[in-house]
């Protein structure tokens, strides 16, 4: 259960189109309209676990080759966002917000929202911890990832409105880069750990 919620851990709060459009509400329009939007994220992102759950995972539990190719791709796309973290440059990638969106833009991101399907599809269908009691499984994962994804979300929206003050060196913001895809690199090998052990 440790290997699965420090996954969650890394897997939320490294960069991705939540976390980062969360900061950017939060710095372009304050720590009220950051919330409201999470408020949406989370909705919409509790939307996908449903989804996950209710077909997907059951379809990859039930055939190894389909889990394991669903496992190649999302372990492949989160490889592939640590590089793009690590070689953004001097360039914090936040998503500048144009208008102010509510709790229903939060929903909405989710469903097309590619780490959202791909965190969640490698936390449901891996890290086993109850194999013979998958129900089980499922709710004690949705418990442990909601306790994780509130805080670290309302962490980024926080973080947004702060660093909008700040004049970071071009090496500073290189070094954070570096940090955010070092956490996905250490995920992506937890991932296969994981899924090895099996």
């Amino acid at each position: 259960m440790l290997t699965f919620a420090a996954a969650v851990f890394f897997l939320i709060i490294t960069p991705g189109p939540g976390v980062l459009s969360a900061a950017g509400v939060g710095a372009a329009y304050g720590l009220r309209s950051g919330l409201r939007y999470v408020l949406g994220l989370f909705i919409g992102n509790n939307l996908v676990i449903l989804a996950v759950v209710s077909g997907l995972a059951a379809l990859v539990l039930a055939n190894p080759v389909v889990r394991t190719i669903l496992f190649v791709l999302s372990t492949a796309y989160l490889f592939y966002l640590a590089m793009r973290i690590a070689l953004a440059g001097s360039k914090l990638a936040f998503s500048p917000a144009k208008n102010e969106p509510g709790v229903l833009a939060g929903i909405l991101l989710q469903p097309i929202n590619p780490k959202a399907y791909a965190v969640n599809t490698a936390l449901f269908s891996g890290f086993a911890i109850m194999p013979d009691a998958l129900v089980a499984e499922a709710i004690w994962k949705l418990l442990i990832v909601n306790a994780i994804w509130v805080p670290i979300h309302v962490i980024w929206v926080w973080f947004g409105v702060r660093l909008k003050a700040l004049d970071l060196a071009p090496e500073r913001q290189k070094l954070i880069n570096f940090a955010m895809a070092g956490s996905m690199l250490l995920v992506v090998g937890l991932a296969v750990w994981s899924e090895l052990a099996l």
